[in-house]
């Protein structure tokens, strides 16, 4: 059995882990907050956009654009959104795993692999996959302009020909206790994403339709790729809240439990050295 002196150590340990996991509990609350407006403050201009652009799709007719191209699917791109820290429970692995297998699925001929965070990129390392690009430290300085420059390689290595097709995977914000691994095809755009728009005839376009969504299709890939780091990172803190909260809670746990040791030592201690003290004074009595 433990002594008294080792109990009391592990106790205070206990106690200081505990004070950092419910002060990062606070950060990643406060963190999720800032994260969750910035995903509702996006979603005015993303049913704009795509209110635009269902328009001038229905106008345009049969214009094929570069990122609407559909090929058969054989060479693809898969884009790995991770964090850069740790201790948010699952969140990393359950991407990572989700991506690892359909690496090795055989679902296409070849995966070639983009790892945004460095926790993927650390573990695409581990296993001897050597991504195409990698992105560390983006995760955790989410700007529009570091969105839309991943999002302009991307659509540049689409245009180029070197994928047929390229997808996000990621964890989407749902709740603060539940995020949900999603596979979503970025490039090419959907064509269904394009349909039922409203056939505005009053109006007259400067330039035309169909320069107009030239125009405007990258500015969909680059927000559609904005929007899937932004939920990815308030997922983070959703996930980083529930688990220092989890963590938080065991080690108080935990103390309660040491609490009780500690004091069933103390009290048998106690009991031993009153049994010797009373023993010791019978004996000198008999003499």
């Amino acid at each position: 059995m433990a002594n008294t002196q080792a109990l009391r150590r592990r106790i205070r340990s206990v106690k200081s882990t505990q004070q950092i996991t419910k002060a990062m509990k606070m950060v990643a609350a406060a963190r999720l907050r800032r994260a969750q407006n910035l995903i509702v403050e996006a979603r005015p201009y993303a049913n704009s956009l795509g209110s635009v652009l269902r328009s001038l799709a229905g106008r345009v007719g049969t214009h094929r654009h570069p990122l609407l191209q559909e090929r058969e699917e054989r060479r693809v791109t898969l884009v790995a959104m991770t964090s850069d820290k740790g201790l948010c429970g699952a969140f990393n692995s359950n991407v990572l795993r989700e991506a690892h297998a359909l690496v090795l699925s055989g679902r296409w001929e070849q995966v070639d692999v983009v790892a945004v965070g460095r926790k993927g990129i650390d573990f695409f390392k581990h296993r001897g996959i050597k991504p195409v690009a990698a992105f560390g430290d983006l995760m955790s300085r989410i700007t529009p302009a570091v969105a839309f420059a991943l999002a302009k390689s991307l659509a540049k290595r689409f245009s180029d020909g070197e994928t047929d097709a390229i997808y996000l995977l990621s964890n989407r914000f749902r709740s603060i206790i539940q995020q949900k691994v999603v596979l979503a095809r970025l490039l090419p755009i959907e064509r269904g994403e394009l349909e039922g728009g409203a056939q505005l005839t009053s109006y007259i376009f400067e330039p035309a339709p169909r320069a107009l969504l030239d125009h405007l299709l990258p500015r969909h890939v680059e927000f559609a790729v904005l929007r899937a780091l932004l939920s990815s990172q308030a997922a983070e803190h959703a996930a980083r809240m529930t688990a220092m909260g989890a963590a938080s809670k065991n080690a108080a746990e935990m103390i309660d439990s040491l609490t009780l040791t500690y004091n069933r030592v103390r009290q048998a201690s106690i009991t031993k050295e009153l049994i010797e003290i009373v023993s010791g004074a019978q004996a000198l009595g008999e003499r």
